[in-house]
């Protein structure tokens, strides 16, 4: 089945009711301005695209495709390709293996809008990848949870060797291109909500990272060698399938972010009560693919 835009040369096969389009008929190498502004667009209907058979892709040209959406990255502690230090190089024998639900770089003032990943070696089976909607996820609450969670910012952070970093966010973000609205707080990166007390906080995001990996609101890849994903940072989740022992190695380039808007904060910060002990951050988490 496919949901091809009329006049458009690309095949469209939706893969799941919820996020997530397989999409040929392009050569990402050689994609033309047109070809461009039709791929964006169905970046945000479907959230996340699969171009596969893109082997062979040049370093220049992958940088080039990564800044028709954005300034490129330079990250902090993965390796990167030879002379392209945009491009990361994402291997499950380097750190690269790491299954946790979450966002990219949630804990960066300007998390990263966006990523488009290439595998290029696999296992002959397992491996896979899993996206989750979160403008689903939060449609999906009751109105009055949706209202509370619009008021709220949450801290975000990381702190590992080499790399410390935090950022508070708004929990419930507004699309700056589509206006809608999206749950902004995941497993790995989310440390409390700043407006609530520590064991409410750990409540309220502990149902939040259940309720917006729900199956219902997910698709899943299964990838092959040369196989590419795009997906928008700012409203999914993703999780890497650790089930599987070969290598799998992917390259990597990551669109700089747009500082994350929503409602804005209706309660002061939550302050403890003398006597009562605030834990602290709890965030060691590195990024999966």
């Amino acid at each position: 089945m496919t949901d091809s835009p009329p006049g458009s040369a690309f095949e469209v096969r939706p893969l799941s009711g919820a996020l997530g389009a397989e999409v040929r008929g392009v050569r990402l190498a050689e994609i033309t301005d047109e070809q461009f502004a039709e791929l964006h667009r169905l970046l945000l209907e479907y959230l996340v695209l699969f171009i596969p058979d893109q082997q062979g892709w040049p370093a220049d040209s992958r940088v080039a495709f990564g800044r028709r959406f954005g300034e490129l990255e330079v990250h902090g502690y993965l390796p990167h390709l030879e002379g392209h230090p945009q491009i990361q190089i994402i291997d499950s024998e380097q750190n690269g293996k790491i299954p946790i639900w979450h966002t990219d770089m949630t804990y960066q003032a300007n998390p990263p809008i966006g990523s488009i990943l290439q595998i290029v070696q696999g296992p002959d089976r397992g491996g896979d990848t899993l996206w989750s909607n979160q403008y689903l996820a939060y449609e999906g609450l009751s109105a009055p949870l949706r209202d509370l969670l619009d008021g709220l910012t949450a801290v975000h952070a990381i702190n590992i060797p080499g790399l410390e970093s935090r950022a508070e966010h708004p929990v419930v973000r507004v699309h700056p291109e589509t206006g809608r609205r999206a749950l902004f707080v995941n497993r790995a990166h989310t440390s409390h909500i700043v407006q609530l007390s520590r064991n409410e906080s750990d409540a309220l995001l502990q149902f939040l990272a259940e309720h917006s990996t729900s199956p219902q609101f997910t698709c899943r890849y299964r990838w092959t060698p040369g196989d590419v994903a795009i997906w928008d940072n700012r409203v999914t989740q993703h999780y890497a399938v650790d089930d599987y022992s070969e290598q799998r190695s992917g390259l990597r380039v990551v669109v700089l972010g747009d500082h994350p808007v929503g409602d804005g904060a209706r309660w002061k910060a939550y302050e403890p009560r003398p006597g009562e002990r605030y834990a602290p951050l709890r965030i060691n988490a590195k990024e999966s693919y």
